[in-house]
């Protein structure tokens, strides 16, 4: 029988577990354990003692629960069959993930089904080598990163796609912006599947997306993209969509030599703007330099063709329809009310002056603005602090001539006649009996 003196392990940093080929041992075997690793002994498939780093001789007196086993003398030495598995428990901070299809979704902004795919790394550190061995590497005999990553795959994709969906559907974050969010995603997806590594002796540390894009051959995405360059083009330029039709209206009608409109257009931008040409062509040159003009007066919409026309045009350039009925109304200018500050007008909309920065506090009955603290409107009188029925102590409208719980009149009255008389009037109109200021 063949005597194992030395048992040690110095195998490559991405194997977690390694079994150690040959299992015919003997007590003072020496046992060595490196700094970062963690040894543990099987005998008939239960695991017993557990080496931390240094040397260890494999001695029964030393085994407490293998001395159970194995406690026949041979010689002042006792051979014995059994496994050493070590278990790498230094931190591992690049194991690698990606999701190895792409994940369909609908961009919530602008509204196109996107190819998305997501990649990153995360760390992890073996704390628990009895449970790790036990419910995860089972009689394999190296475990390393490539199995760690197969094995947790469907629990790491699941959650991921889970995540990545719901802030960019749920959030209404556009795809385009979902790179500002990388931490808090890549934080939410850690607490969500660190319990499960636990189960297996494993804490995860520092999960990380790297990146969250689309593929670059992707049709909608190409979609888009040209579509935000050229509006961010018409942004700098300073036109509209509406604007940049025209143009394109234009030099279609101008390539077209055989249609009149060509002819008209021809014969405008041949001989100038300024140039008379009848009231026809002059009326539709009119509308369409209103029309390519930055800043001017709103525009006629033609109800049957859509064509931008001039403020001032009665009947569309392009098919002829009458414009009469299309023109915009004129919107209401809006009320206005004067600061009790200041003494300048502003909308009645505003909470706050754009003058002199005070609160607007409008009256609910005239709008008059008044100070925060007044106890009467200044326009109309109508009492603005909260009252209270002298009869039942209910809260009334300070508007209110009655109280709603029991009836009693909250105006003043005429002590002499009884007849309602205002805040500081100082005789009754009836009786004409002085009242008490």
């Amino acid at each position: 029988m063949a005597i194992i003196e030395v048992v040690k392990f110095d195998g490559p940093e991405g194997v977690y577990a390694w079994k150690y080929p040959n299992q015919e041992l003997g007590t003072w075997t020496q046992l060595i354990v490196n700094e970062s690793q963690e040894a543990i002994l099987f005998k008939s498939g239960k695991a017993l003692d557990l080496f931390g780093p240094g040397r260890h001789t494999l001695s029964t007196a030393n085994i407490p629960l293998l001395q159970n086993i194995v406690n026949l003398p041979f010689g002042g030495r006792s051979p014995f069959t059994a496994e050493v598995w070590f278990v790498n428990k230094a931190y591992s901070l690049d194991v690698k993930w990606g999701t190895a299809v792409p994940i369909q979704l609908q961009d919530p902004k602008y509204q196109l089904f996107v190819n998305i795919r997501s990649f990153g790394q995360f760390g992890i550190v073996i704390e628990d080598t009895r449970q790790f061995l036990t419910r995860l590497v089972g009689t394999v005999a190296v475990f390393d990163k490539d199995a760690m990553v197969r094995y947790f795959r469907g629990l790491l994709m699941m959650n991921i796609k889970e995540m990545i969906s719901s802030y960019l559907v749920l959030k209404k974050i556009s795809l385009l912006e979902v790179s500002a969010y990388l931490s808090e995603i890549s934080k939410h997806i850690e607490e969500r599947v660190m319990p499960i590594f636990q189960e297996f002796g494993i804490r995860m540390t520092n999960f990380f997306i790297d990146s969250i894009n689309i593929p670059d051959d992707d049709p909608a995405t190409l979609k888009l993209k040209d579509a935000l360059a050229k509006k961010a083009e018409m942004d700098i330029i300073g036109y509209t969509y509406q604007q940049q039709r025209t143009f394109d209206t234009l030099e279609g009608a101008a390539k077209n030599e055989g249609s009149a409109s060509a002819n008209v257009m021809g014969a405008g931008l041949g001989l100038g703007m300024g140039v008379g040409l009848g009231g026809s062509f002059g009326q539709q040159m009119s509308g369409l330099t209103n029309q390519l003009t930055v800043g001017s007066a709103p525009n006629k919409v033609c109800p049957n063709c859509q064509t931008l026309n001039g403020q001032e045009a009665q009947f569309c350039f392009a098919c002829g329809r009458g414009l009469q009925a299309s023109a915009s109304p004129a919107k209401a200018a809006p009320a206005m009310a004067a600061c009790n500050k200041c003494g300048l007008e502003f909308p009645e909309t505003a909470k706050f002056c754009p003058h002199c920065g005070d609160p607007h506090h409008p009256c609910p009955t005239c709008g008059a603005d008044n100070e925060p603290d007044a106890d009467a409107c200044v326009k109309c009188g109508r009492a603005l602090r909260e009252s209270t029925c002298g009869n039942c102590g209910s809260a009334v409208d300070p508007a209110s001539k009655f109280c709603p719980e029991c009836g009693t009149n909250l105006r003043p009255m005429c002590p002499n006649c009884k007849h309602e008389v205002k805040p500081g009037q100082k005789f009754c109109l009836e009786c004409g009996t002085k009242l008490n200021e």
